[in-house]
């Protein structure tokens, strides 16, 4: 028999993990709900044809598929089989596909419940997606995502409010040194429009945003593989020498795109939220103007945000932007949504690669009552759920094994604080409390134990 294994992509979380997990989400989902955010979850599944064409070619290359219930290939593309064409025999063998993202499916259950929500509609989401990208250092095929949307406002305070998150949550998380990215998709236009190169956004969009993974260089080289001539790579040029102050590279931007009025509303968007994120005084080095970042999804139309670490060994750590349709591919146009979306699994990888995760972060148990036999367990047990009842976390050994081995698994575990009970302390009706880093040890009533502990 093989050993059991998990496929490349995916990862087991044990206890530790999973108590610094949950404080990730915590702290996002806190402040979220701050902002008037509300929960919904979506089907960790989707109909293919709800998530395909939404996510861009190289988007919809990484969309898990699930094959048709029984016999798949009774049913597939005979022609499509037989000439090798795996893309299109695949859409005759597969109706569903694990979800890409939280976006598509939150647009997909706007248009569905329409007439029970409160526009403009502002929820959460953190649930995990699935895509079928090369696993490395900070990518993975199965991570969660942490999402806030904001559907049916085209208010620029919308994206305001996002950025304030941005700073509060990784503030709160304890990250320092972060960079909140920001452009605009009509600032990406007017510079295509500027370049004579309005038909190939799209190829525009997919090249640049990989500026800080291949360089320079080699989008340079896409560029050309994807039918741009070098005048019009050339045409580029003031994007990569922009002044590093906000102001500054909104005076280039207005002068660069001074020929492309779709171009300079984006300029002015951008400025609008700068200056409202200046006035609430995070702008301390913060935000960032980045007219090369491009996000490769198809559906943004607005505002587009990438939060990085640039100390950090993993890639971005959030991301989001403005849709002003995206619900129309549903049968709603004319809705326009904003929302960012935490990557839970790289922040965690930021808090451990700098060793920023803080002790509460990990809780266990804080208090092993050890059983010294049938008498003494059955008064554990009753002080142990008074204890509980008061909110803290607390276990009873659930046999009368040798005191070594009690001891042990509490120390195995990291718990903090034992209690022993013996004949002496149930007469008196006492606990003795033993801390377990430096041995001392006090027999307290039920009701002041909280204050030992601290």
């Amino acid at each position: 028999m093989s050993k059991p294994s998990i496929p490349k992509g995916t990862r087991d979380f044990g206890p530790k993990e999973m108590a610094r997990r949950q404080w990730i989400f915590n702290t996002i989902r806190t402040t979220f709900e701050r902002y008037g955010f509300e929960p919904i979850e979506t089907p960790a599944f989707e109909n293919l044809s709800t998530l395909t064409g939404k996510y861009g070619d190289e988007g919809d290359q990484l969309i898990f598929k699930i094959l048709n219930n029984g016999d798949f290939l009774e049913k597939a593309d005979k022609e499509a089989l037989a000439a090798g064409d795996s893309k299109k025999t695949s859409f005759s063998i597969s109706k569903k596909a694990l979800r890409y993202d939280l976006t598509v499916p939150f647009a997909r259950f706007v248009v569905m419940n329409q007439h029970t929500l409160a526009f403009p509609f502002k929820r959460y989401q953190i649930q995990n997606v699935w895509r079928g990208d090369r696993p490395g250092k900070g990518r993975y095929q199965e991570f969660y995502q942490c999402d806030a949307d904001i559907i049916g406002s085209d208010s620029l305070l919308n994206e305001v409010d996002l950025v304030c998150i941005f700073d509060e949550v990784l503030t709160k998380l304890g990250i320092q040194g972060f960079e909140i990215v920001i452009n605009n998709r009509k600032v990406l236009a007017g510079i295509a429009e500027i370049a004579g190169v309005e038909d190939k956004l799209t190829d525009l969009t997919v090249a640049i945003d990989k500026l800080d993974k291949i360089g320079r260089d080699k989008v340079e080289d896409e560029l050309r593989q994807r039918g741009f001539t070098d005048a019009q790579i050339t045409s580029l040029d003031p994007l990569f020498g922009l002044p590093s102050s906000n102001v500054g590279a909104m005076d280039m931007l207005r002068k660069h795109l001074a020929k492309s009025q779709i171009g300079l509303i984006g300029v002015e968007e951008l400025e609008v939220v700068v200056n409202y994120v200046a006035d609430l005084g995070l702008d301390k080095g913060v935000l960032k103007i980045d007219p090369t970042l491009a996000r490769g999804l198809n559906y943004y139309t607005g505002a587009i945000f990438e939060v990085k670490v640039p100390q950090a060994s993993v890639g971005s750590i959030c991301g989001g932007g403005r849709y002003d349709d995206l619900t129309g591919i549903f049968g709603l146009p004319g809705i326009s949504g904003v929302g960012i979306s935490f990557g839970a699994d790289r922040i965690y990888d930021v808090l451990e690669e700098f060793n920023l995760f803080p002790e509460a972060a990990g809780k266990t148990t804080e208090l092993l009552f050890v059983n010294f036999g049938e008498m003494e367990e059955r008064f554990c047990m009753k002080q142990a759920s008074i204890l509980r009842t008061a909110g803290m976390r607390v276990e009873v050994y659930p046999e009368a094994a040798k005191m070594k081995k009690q001891m042990k698994y509490a120390d195995d575990k990291g718990i903090p604080f034992v209690a022993l009970v013996g004949s002496d302390e149930m007469a008196k009706n006492q606990i003795t409390i033993k801390r377990m880093a430096d041995a001392e040890q006090k027999s307290l009533d039920v009701n002041d134990i909280r204050a030992f502990m601290g």
